[in-house]
């Protein structure tokens, strides 16, 4: 955002930006933002919001949601853009976040791996090929095709969401954890473990110290993450560079949904800010926009919320992500956006 308030001044210098970015913790930044949005005072223009927080700040009647509608800069776009990653933030017919990404689930593979079991990447089509794989890559080569977080959701949600399964109710917000999706799809795991095709994740969880140096001494072929998970190997797993690439994930049926959307971070405006259609313009400039979008990849590393920049010139450019995973980023971009 600092480097896009740069160039906004550059480009609108008649409407200059003066950007102050302060950076929290989580519990201090949604804890203090909802104090200031609810005392009516102290409030930045523009802030962050976690999407595991944010329907704590537009729940409610319209009228007393402290954010502002930003439909009038979304929806112009709207055949362009990714609208599921839009609704996470939306309430009472109106949009109130942009995200930074799709946030896209992929596997990303260890080659190496797979060519040392003679197992070919393109035959998985299934979860269940997937685990067929497994047996043989454990066999011919003492590893695992995948680690199990034990502390964390990362592992398990995806495989939920591609049934059309999930935690809650979309309509009614009652809990649907322990239906009969979540229960099978749970036990799937739980069987790879017990037959050594599936490992425990060191650390627990996708972003511990301990699991990064695990999957960085190529002891795992494959992880099922968003692509904005890119970042974590170009920056903590060095020795996997040019070993390892991505592919959509294996679905449970033939024709089924190949990724979800997972994580985010809705950007708003609030309603104290002192200038509000300013600060649309420059959210719309920094995140919406083509060149917006095409920065959050190129800067950022993120898959980009627009479907119409895939192929621009300034967005297939090689990067530090390309070099390290190959080409096929761009086209499990254009793959996953659908089911996203």
């Amino acid at each position: 955002m600092e480097n896009a308030a740069k160039r906004w001044n550059e480009t609108y210098p008649d409407r200059p930006i003066d950007f102050k970015a302060e950076t929290l913790g989580y519990d201090d930044l949604h804890n203090n933002l909802l104090i200031s949005l609810q005392t009516g005072t102290g409030a930045p223009d523009i802030a962050d919001i976690e999407i595991s927080m944010y329907a704590n700040f537009i729940t409610g009647d319209e009228d007393s949601i402290p954010l502002v509608p930003l439909n009038d800069i979304i929806e112009p776009d709207k055949e362009n853009l990714i609208m599921g990653r839009f609704d996470n933030y939306a309430n009472h017919g109106n949009y109130y976040g942009v995200d930074y990404h799709v946030g896209a689930t992929c596997l990303m593979y260890n080659k190496e791996i797979f060519d040392e079991a003679g197992v070919d990447i393109n035959s998985i089509v299934t979860w269940d090929d997937f685990k067929e794989a497994g047996k043989t890559i454990h066999e011919k080569t003492g590893k695992y095709i995948m680690a199990c977080e034990t502390t964390e959701h990362w592992t398990y949600y995806p495989l939920i969401t591609e049934q059309g399964s999930d935690f809650f109710d979309p309509e009614t917000g009652e809990v649907t954890l322990d239906n009969q999706i979540n229960i099978d799809t749970l036990q799937w795991l739980l069987d790879g473990l017990n037959d050594d095709i599936f490992c425990e994740m060191p650390g627990g969880f996708c972003h511990s110290e301990e699991w990064y140096a695990y999957m960085n001494e190529g002891n795992v072929a494959t992880i099922g993450v968003p692509l904005w998970y890119l970042n974590r190997f170009t920056d903590y797993m060095p020795d996997l560079k040019g070993k390892m690439a991505v592919r959509t994930l294996p679905v449970w049926k033939e024709g089924g949904a190949n990724s979800a959307g997972l994580g985010g971070t809705g950007t708003s405006v609030t309603i104290q800010a002192k200038d509000v259609q300013l600060a649309k313009d420059f959210l719309y400039f920094a995140k919406i926009s083509k060149e917006g979008a095409i920065r959050t990849w190129t800067e950022l590393g993120f898959d980009p919320i627009r479907t119409d920049i895939y192929d621009d010139p300034e967005m297939t450019a090689p990067n530090r992500f390309t070099e390290y995973f190959g080409d096929e980023i761009y086209d499990v971009m254009d793959a996953t956006s659908d089911a996203v």
